[in-house]
């Protein structure tokens, strides 16, 4: 079992930056793949950035490349979600996911454990 955590959520203006955690605690944190959703008021739930289990392979969604970088330490049992140029199409919940995998998965049906979300604003 694999309880996460998130942290670092809040209000921000366009334009700024904000830098999401992950803190995982339970089963051995490396040898999960590690994943970012969001889900915006009356939308699905999105995949955002997701790493794989040893850190060095890393993939983005579209909307959020060049802006978002992902990142884990294996050493803290945490992930981060580092967040620049924030628009208000980022607003929206942010999800920390794990999968019992090695290679990151792009849905949400390939993470098994999710944390209970933490809340982006971003205000134009």
């Amino acid at each position: 079992q694999v309880q996460l955590v998130e942290s670092g959520g809040g209000l921000v203006q366009a334009g700024g930056s904000l830098r999401l955690s992950c803190a995982a605690s339970g089963r051995t944190f490396s040898s999960y793949a590690m994943g970012w959703f969001r889900q915006a008021p009356g939308k699905e739930r999105e995949f955002v950035a997701a790493i794989n289990w040893n850190g060095r392979s890393t993939y983005y969604a579209d909307s959020v490349k060049g802006r978002f970088t992902i990142s884990r330490d294996s050493a803290k049992n945490t992930m981060y979600l580092q967040m620049n140029s924030l628009n208000a199409e980022d607003t929206a919940v942010y999800y920390c996911a794990a999968g019992v995998r090695l290679s990151y998965g792009l849905t949400h049906k390939e993470y098994d454990y999710w944390g209970q979300g933490t809340q982006v604003t971003v205000s134009s």
